[in-house]
């Protein structure tokens, strides 16, 4: 299994994946820069979190024209993995991988960064295939745009082929309005593509695998994707 992780202008998260990746999970990575033109025969794209580009225009709305992401858009297509968290997810959702979605500002117009806690909606992705549909999972967010937004159709659709991957909880694991930090709709934070290759997530799993963090409750989230493919 061989990750390839994008460092984009502004990036911030990447070293952080590659760290847990190589160091916690001994996987082998590729450190690919956003001018490459070949994805290095990776079987996994991470597109991490940061300020790509600064997020002038929108978050992630230049990212989406890098070099590189000619080639990730092509390799998702084909049905290759890819995963954006956090930057990555609203440069997902630029290019159009992730249909209709959309992440907007936070409700309350600022900065958020803490612990929130995370309940899978379902098994049926190499992301939650092994994760406990009745455990909180306390994942860390950081972002300014992960108010989560879609049309009622595509809502439907989301629910209906159970391609919602995480919504906000409680340490309960309750879906109730008070544990969503940004508005998100249906406290949605995290979702996957119809084929299920492509997953878009704000929080950042990759911040909560080292038991020096005092959490790892992320590294269940990363080894779900090892032991599922």
């Amino acid at each position: 299994m061989k990750f390839g992780v994008v460092t984009f202008p502004g990036s911030n998260c990447d070293q952080d994946m590659i760290y847990v990746l190589r160091n916690v999970f001994q996987q082998k990575v590729e450190e690919l820069w956003h001018q490459d033109k070949d994805l290095k025969n990776c079987d996994f794209i991470v597109l991490p979190g940061g300020f790509s580009y600064g997020d002038y225009l929108r978050s992630g709305a230049i990212a989406r024209f890098a070099p590189i992401m000619t080639e990730v858009i092509d390799f998702a297509k084909k049905g290759g993995y890819v995963m954006g968290i956090c930057n990555g997810f609203q440069i997902l959702c630029e290019s159009g991988l992730l249909g209709n979605a959309t992440l907007l500002h936070n409700t309350n117009r600022q900065f958020i960064c803490k612990n929130t806690f995370l309940k899978p909606e379902t098994n049926s992705t190499i992301l939650t295939k092994t994760l406990d549909l009745k455990k909180a999972y306390k994942i860390p967010i950081a972002h300014g745009e992960g108010c989560f937004y879609t049309n009622s159709d595509t809502l439907k659709k989301l629910n209906d082929n159970e391609q919602i991957l995480f919504r906000y909880c409680n340490e309960k694991g309750i879906v109730e309005d008070s544990a969503n930090p940004n508005g998100s709709l249906e406290n949605i934070a995290g979702i996957t593509n119809e084929t299920k290759n492509i997953f878009g997530m704000m929080p950042h799993p990759e911040r909560a695998c080292d038991e020096n963090l005092g959490n790892i409750d992320g590294k269940y989230i990363i080894e779900s994707i090892l032991k599922s493919i």
